[in-house]
């Protein structure tokens, strides 16, 4: 059994390890975990990762954020993925630092990459692994703080909270959605 773990976030050293990108640190850790390496490809980086029989295909597109959809739709047509075996990994201003919430669907809450998927894929009951960043932000600065890097505190946090989010991954393909909401958004 097949799934795409979709880690949003934008490509290039400006961009690394900002808050925007949780998604790709979650893959990234994910991988690192594993001893894996992500290869390019097209619209994006992939790695396989097994986990009892079942092969996750972790993505980071290389589309930036807007343009995510395009990403996912071809890697989904490519590796024959259903629906219901997708994952997306993404930011959320809504969330306070390092809450973790798995939804089976929604909607894109102003999220552009959320959004982009959503108008591809001509829905929006996708599942999405949302990890909270804060908005302690001034009115008016939004771009500039999504964009931004984490605090020091953070960053600290911020080990303990990636392995969580890949043990919500590996949950999601292996126990599947409701079962994991149970367990994990209680925390």
């Amino acid at each position: 059994m097949k799934y795409l773990i979709v880690g949003l976030g934008n490509i290039g050293s400006d961009y690394h390890e900002t808050r925007h990108n949780i998604g790709f640190m979650v893959v990234d850790e994910m991988a690192r975990q594993a001893d894996i390496r992500f290869a390019d490809g097209r619209y994006g980086s992939t790695a396989t990762l097994s986990v009892k029989g079942r092969q996750l295909i972790l993505l980071k597109p290389s589309t930036y954020m807007n343009l995510s959809g395009n990403a996912v739709r071809y890697w989904m047509q490519k590796e024959n993925i259903a629906l219901e075996n997708l994952l997306v990994v993404v930011d959320d201003l809504a969330l306070p630092f390092g809450s973790l919430r798995l939804k089976g669907q929604g909607s894109d809450a102003g999220h552009n990459g959320l959004k982009h998927i959503a108008e591809t894929l001509g829905t929006q009951a996708y599942a999405r692994l949302r990890f909270g960043i804060g908005n302690d932000f001034p009115r008016g600065m939004q771009i500039d703080y999504v964009l931004g890097h984490f605090t020091p505190e953070q960053i600290e946090q911020m080990p303990e909270r990636l392995k969580l989010a890949g043990e919500i991954v590996r949950s999601f393909c292996l126990a599947g959605i409701q079962i994991t909401m149970n367990q994990y958004n209680k925390r």
